[in-house]
């Protein structure tokens, strides 16, 4: 299905000023430039108080009006896609490729994904338009755990794979300790699977800290983030998170953690 055009930067955090113009993009009232031209009309207040060219607003807390009708914000979703292997995980992209935001309903809120997996990466992506939620998610006290399956080249020895648990040096820093679940060696096709659970994220990190250890990533499957699992969800499919689903992950980032993957 076609993708809507959506913004880049991220959900927005309501609990913070936004420019009046993006307030009024947001709610489908108009683009931001001619959002510019209400305001300067006079058409827009904030609290009762007509707005000017430059003006912010809190969308959580003040009440934004056009023509002295109060303009609702969108109502919080929450998606949980099993993004295949190829699609993007970003709101939008210049060249037209597939993204996942493709598959989720076109009648679905204005949604961002919470972090990223790379490209060839596959599995559990959040999307929401929740801003304060995702913030929280994505930031470095979170300590949120993202758990893998990993397929590599060759037989991995137990030493290696103590190395992976323990830190491997890249870009001259430790990567911080991970849990490595029993390896399982494939003679048919060459390869190990095991399960790799991690609390930090850097860029293609475990594809890196494996190339280094001399067994590159044949596939790589996000199965889990934090209290989210991707369970039996179908490649290339997304549904809402149901009610239980929402309460855990709002919890979670109330939980005091130190690191994050």
């Amino acid at each position: 299905m076609a993708a809507r055009p959506r913004d880049e930067a991220g959900p927005p955090d309501k609990s913070r000023p936004q420019r009046l113009q993006k307030i009024l993009a947001e709610a489908g009232v108009a683009s931001r430039r001619a959002a510019e031209a209400l305001i300067t009309e006079g058409r827009v207040s904030v609290n009762g108080r007509t707005a000017r060219l430059g003006d912010s607003a809190v969308p959580s807390r003040d009440t934004v009006a056009l023509d002295g009708t109060e303009l609702r914000a969108e109502r919080l979703e929450y998606w949980l896609v099993h993004k295949p292997r190829g699609v993007l995980t970003t709101a939008s992209d210049p060249h037209g490729r597939r993204t996942v935001l493709d598959l989720v309903p076109e009648s679905a809120a204005r949604l961002f994904p919470v972090g990223r997996l790379d490209r060839d990466t596959e599995g559990l992506v959040l999307l929401t338009n929740d801003g304060a939620l995702a913030h929280h998610l994505l930031h470095p006290s979170f300590g949120g755990e993202r758990e893998y399956r990993v397929t590599v080249r060759g037989r991995v020895p137990a030493a290696k794979l103590r190395r992976l648990a323990e830190g491997i040096l890249l870009d001259d820093v430790l990567t911080a300790p991970a849990r490595v679940g029993a390896a399982r060696y494939d003679p048919a096709s060459e390869t190990t699977r095991f399960a790799l659970t991690l609390i930090e994220g850097r860029k293609r990190q475990i594809r890196r800290a494996l190339t280094a250890l001399g067994h590159p990533v044949t596939r790589l499957l996000r199965v889990r983030m934090g209290t989210l699992r991707l369970g039996r969800l179908e490649i290339g499919s997304a549904r809402r998170l149901d009610a239980r689903e929402q309460r855990l992950l709002r919890a979670s980032t109330e939980a005091p953690s130190g690191g994050r993957k």
